[in-house]
């Protein structure tokens, strides 16, 4: 009877090391926005497609609005494999990986759709593989969509930000667009903008709809202007420690999830902007849109940024990323 105890367990502990899927698997999941938002629907649905596809053996708790920390914080736990999940925005990895923050690079992507071919292809792939040397495993990317600027005054072109302090995310690429226009970027985390902004500590700041309205930043600020001069993506990451102690069959099913998944989240994102803008027009913010000369000088003021950043993401990456975005074209 021992020896048939003593043969059960090592061959139970073969099977786990095996990669048979295992049951009970206990995945939290971090992103930085309320729950009334693209991001959280989304998560919602991988946690319960993921419920139902596992048959109850794979459980997702979502923990939105930073709760576990802030993007940094969590990105670091993820490295250890003490978060499972997250979607990180890419701006937010580039101390981790300067190649990341290609995604950032001022008027990239002409259109959402041409961001989503890229991303979803071989050059998105490429990207996200290069996670894995800081111990985490990209599977795709989400967003936010693309960044407007909101100030205290008027933004006709890239002149009205001379002088002027700008919240900005903690990310070189970001700060040198704004220097690039003469403006002092000012690095504050995100759960803080509302308050640098009503204080007067930044004068201006840039970030998709969903974050100006779900963050209320319209109601400290007198004026937005409809740029798209950036996108806002967020890579979808897993702890490379955690996922590769998966077996084969959980692993793959998570990444399929999540991919389908991307479709839902990038429609919802979209569907909600005209919402988005009425609730900010509605509060009193003047909303402008910047016409093609002055998108033009805003192109040619921030240029330089391009070139300043390619040795950092790497010049293979920059000329896969140019090639599949003119192909999209």
């Amino acid at each position: 009877m021992k020896l048939k105890a003593l043969v059960g367990s090592v061959a139970m502990g073969a099977m786990m090391l095996s990669g048979v899927a295992s049951a009970n698997v206990h995945i939290k999941f971090h992103h930085d926005l309320p729950e009334d938002s693209a991001q959280h629907l989304a998560a919602e649905r991988f946690r319960d497609t993921i419920a139902e596809r596992s048959s109850g053996e794979i459980t997702v708790e979502i923990f939105p609005n930073n709760t576990l920390g802030d993007d940094v914080e969590v990105t670091q736990q993820m490295q250890m494999g003490a978060v499972e999940a997250a979607i990180i925005p890419t701006a937010k990895l580039s101390g981790f990986v300067p190649a990341m923050q290609i995604v950032d690079l001022p008027f990239l992507f002409p259109t959402p759709e041409i961001a989503h071919t890229v991303l979803d292809g071989q050059a998105g792939d490429d990207l996200l593989a290069t996670v894995e040397q800081v111990g985490l495993h990209g599977v795709t990317f989400w967003e936010s969509g693309f960044k407007q600027f909101t100030c205290n005054h008027p933004i006709e072109g890239p002149e009205d930000f001379s002088g002027q302090k700008v919240r900005v995310m903690q990310s070189p690429i970001i700060m040198e667009q704004f220097r690039a226009m003469g403006a002092n970027p000012v690095p504050i985390s995100f759960g803080e903008t509302y308050n640098a902004l009503q204080q007067r500590i930044v004068d201006c700041q840039e970030n998709p709809l969903v974050s100006i309205a779900q963050m209320r930043f319209y109601e400290v600020q007198s004026d937005m202007v409809i740029s798209n001069h950036a996108y806002l993506g967020y890579a979808f990451l897993f702890s490379q420690r955690w996922f590769e102690g998966l077996s084969a069959e959980d692993q793959a099913l998570l990444t399929e999830v999540a991919r389908e998944t991307t479709t839902f989240q990038r429609e919802e994102t979209a569907r909600r902007e005209a919402g988005y803008i009425d609730t900010i027009e509605a509060s009193g913010t003047n909303i402008s849109t910047l016409d093609d000369s002055q998108l033009a000088a805003f192109r040619a003021a921030t240029a330089p940024v391009h070139e300043a950043f390619a040795s950092d993401i790497g010049a293979d990456l920059v000329a896969e990323f140019q090639q599949a975005i003119a192909e999209a074209e």
